[in-house]
């Protein structure tokens, strides 16, 4: 394992050292620029002023001496370097927004090449609004927003097949599947296409298979993930290893694989279809948060605090997650780090809530593996933050990859370019790779059965255009038990804690409520059945 130490005057070695800074280490987390790293020769003190008798050309003397000799200014090519984030103008960006001020970490945003989702504030269950994306400016107040849950929303993602399909999972144990209008909502939304109940406490996660169509995992505060095929409707795996919260999930290219980070400080690698754990990492110095995997490449990268609370990143192995191949610390801030990984162009996009920057890396298949680029700079913190598929970008403008950044103090979404600066105009084939495109590659069954499939791949040249349209199928509503692996998810489970308790006590105290309610409107509508058969009986026979 390899770690490094961004601050002035401490290194581990000169190969740790960031691209082009040698031993010279360029300071990342505020310290001063230019400092000198001075390698001491273990039980033996040399003077500064000149080589000592142990001195070796290539290899770190003691001081300024061994330190101008040895270091040789290692610079690193690469057509990223130059990457600078772009503010859209005011009004291009999304004004007036009640951006939620629940204190859950997730990016409460999602964002497809036709819809800006947000999750919003408000009173008496939770609610998302659902803004085309050429409908910038100001946002009226009433805007229509989908309001179907019961519970605050948690976590919201569009269906990577189908545009104008998002899941939301909530508070109230539920995951819904809406389905938006072509032209967005013109009154609010209450009614979901699908509702799906199988977790027994409130939903933290969901997460779109990235091959496969109509086929969701959803993660609960009950510490299970369950797989849910929505051509049926109803939950068809289950994952029960996690001994805690489950507070990430990520795929890798073809869907065969999922990593998931936990409560309980370990890291996991899973065959999702039967949930047999292939990796597990116990990592009590770094304590994962978030974790991504990094394409094709057999690697995960995961963010975490390390055992003094600085903020750190880690990158693994995914066939080996004995040791991290390396650590890296960034800074001393409290806000939790958001990973990006950008497969086209291995561009590695670490972003804390609650800051205002955006740091970049160019992911690298020998060592140092991370290579630091650049630094996107911005005085407004940001609480979450929507990525752009990449079908959905401005290719003309050289953009390689776009945020949509939530400013809760201003009610504000602004969109963020990352732009590879080009002096021609054409199109630039060696940035825009062919990238997973917006078909299926396998259908529910066929995933199931155990096959996978590397996602369909497209060319950005011509710009987005949808070939073919899928339609979302909703199945027929009936009410049944739901049983995976032998286990009724629908019976009812005990709470774990007082709050769920206390939960659970209103929720009947309502339902008793409402039954009451029917059931006395009953008695009076059989009461006047029965005067109206009284008068029928009573009436004199009409000759």
């Amino acid at each position: 394992m390899e770690k490094r130490l961004l601050s002035s005057g401490v290194g581990a070695s000169a190969g740790a050292a960031p691209r082009g800074e040698g031993l010279f280490g360029h300071s990342r987390s505020g310290a001063g620029k230019g400092a000198f790293i001075f390698i001491a020769s273990a039980g033996r003190k040399q003077s500064p002023s000149r080589p000592g008798a142990g001195w070796r050309p290539g290899i770190a003397g003691t001081g300024i001496w061994g330190v101008a000799m040895s270091w040789r200014p290692q610079y690193r090519s690469s057509k990223f370097r130059n990457v600078y984030g772009k503010v859209a103008n005011r009004e291009h960006c999304f004004d007036g927004v009640p951006i939620t001020k629940n204190v859950h970490d997730n990016h409460f945003c999602a964002v497809n090449a036709r819809f800006l989702a947000i999750v919003t504030e408000s009173a008496g269950g939770g609610s998302f609004l659902v803004i085309p994306l050429e409908q910038t400016g100001r946002i009226e107040p009433n805007y229509p927003k989908v309001c179907g849950h019961q519970g605050n929303v948690l976590d919201i993602k569009w269906n990577p097949f189908i545009d104008n399909i998002i899941a939301s999972c909530s508070e109230d144990t539920s995951v819904r599947i809406w389905e938006i209008p072509e032209g967005g909502l013109k009154r609010n939304m209450t009614e979901a296409v699908l509702e799906l109940y199988g977790h027994s406490r409130r939903v933290g996660l969901v997460e779109w298979h990235p091959t496969t169509n109509n086929i969701l995992f959803s993660a609960g505060y009950d510490y299970k993930v369950l797989i849910w095929n929505l051509d049926i409707g109803e939950p068809v795996k289950m994952i029960d290893c996690h001994t805690d919260v489950i507070l990430c999930m990520s795929f890798n290219a073809d869907g065969s694989l999922l990593a998931t980070t936990c409560k309980d400080k370990r890291l996991r690698v899973v065959e999702p279809r039967s949930g047999r754990v292939l990796q597990e990492a116990s990592c009590k110095n770094h304590r994962v948060n978030r974790v991504v995997f990094l394409g094709s490449t057999k690697r995960l990268l995961t963010t975490g605090v390390s055992r003094w609370n600085t903020r750190q990143i880690a990158l693994w192995d995914q066939e080996d997650l004995a040791m991290p191949l390396i650590e890296e610390e960034i800074d001393g801030l409290s806000g939790l780090l958001f990973p990006f990984y950008d497969a086209d162009t291995h561009m590695l996009y670490l972003a804390g809530k609650g800051d205002g920057n955006i740091r970049y890396y160019e992911i690298g298949s020998e060592k140092p593996y991370l290579s630091y680029l650049m630094e996107f700079r911005s005085p407004a913190p940001q609480k979450g933050l929507g990525v752009m598929p990449k079908h959905g970008l401005d290719v003309s403008a050289c953009e390689v990859f776009r945020f949509y950044k939530l400013v809760t103090l201003k009610g504000l979404i602004e969109p963020i370019s990352m732009i590879v600066p080009r002096r021609s105009e054409t199109y630039q084939e060696d940035i825009y790779p062919m990238t997973p495109g917006t078909e299926p590659a396998l259908t529910p069954d066929e995933w199931l059965s155990g096959m996978n499939r590397d996602p369909i791949l497209m060319s950005l040249k011509e710009g987005y255009k949808k070939t073919s349209k899928i339609v979302f199928k909703a199945p027929a509503r009936e009410k049944k038990s739901v049983v995976v692996n032998g286990i009724d998810l629908l019976e009812n489970v005990p709470p774990r804690t007082e709050n769920e308790l206390l939960r659970m006590f209103f929720r009947q105290q309502d339902e008793i409520r409402r039954l009451k309610d029917e059931l006395a409107q009953k008695d009076i509508r059989i009461r006047q059945l029965q005067l109206e058969l009284k008068n029928l009986q009573y009436e004199p026979e009409v000759k």
